[in-house]
């Protein structure tokens, strides 16, 4: 009885997450009320506050888990078989413009929609999303690095300012895109990408035989 209860537990703080993801990621954090959460995740505000301290403690279990998620995705590409590092990396970058690319992204484009507000607004926030970012970069400094390695693209400079730089670029590209209400920024961010692992436009990274 007690796993599952355990389990039942797990599901209704899941179930909160998921759908404070969802909704924040297109209104913002400021903008959400813990009412419009837990009415939307069918929970009464008892069971937020026994598994949320504060607004600010889910919004850094919201992000903690938005970033787990996000790396095992990444990984998951990483590891296709049948692919030079360069396509892997050229995915990702697909990968990262269809979640982007729509105005209800589904929870997919969180820490674009608050890195720039919760940053300022809790330094625990702040924290994981410097933590989470950091993360990301690593795995692409990683991929850039075997990629020079297994000959399916080159870089000018280090893996990790090459890897700072695209995620920089495509951060940038998102934030564009909202702003523009179009997808040229992603076209623009893949053909700096391109030019900067020195692949040509046709491309697809595959390794020299």
């Amino acid at each position: 009885m007690a796993k599952a209860h355990t389990n039942d537990s797990s599901d209704v703080r899941d179930n909160i997450l998921a759908v404070g993801q969802r909704i924040m990621s297109g209104k913002g954090f400021s903008a959400v009320g813990l009412n419009e959460i837990l009415t939307a995740a069918k929970v009464p505000k008892g069971s937020f506050y026994h598994y949320f301290g504060s607004k600010d403690a889910f919004g850094e279990a919201l992000l903690s888990n938005y970033f787990e998620e996000y790396l095992a995705e990444l990984d998951g590409v990483m590891a296709q078989p049948g692919a030079s590092t360069a396509q892997r990396l050229l995915q990702y970058f697909d990968m990262w413009r269809d979640n982007q690319s729509f105005l209800d992204c589904q929870g997919k484009c969180l820490a674009v929609k608050l890195a720039a507000e919760v940053a300022d607004l809790s330094e625990a926030m702040r924290a994981v999303l410097d933590t989470g970012t950091a993360a990301i970069i690593a795995r692409l400094a990683g991929a850039i690095e075997r990629g020079v390695g297994d000959g399916s693209l080159d870089i000018d400079g280090e893996p990790r300012q090459v890897a700072e730089s695209l995620y920089q670029l495509w951060l940038g590209a998102s934030i564009m895109v909202k702003i523009v209400r179009g997808t040229a920024p992603f076209d623009a961010a893949m053909a700096v990408t391109r030019r900067m692992l020195h692949l040509d436009q046709t491309a697809s990274g595959a390794a020299p035989a």
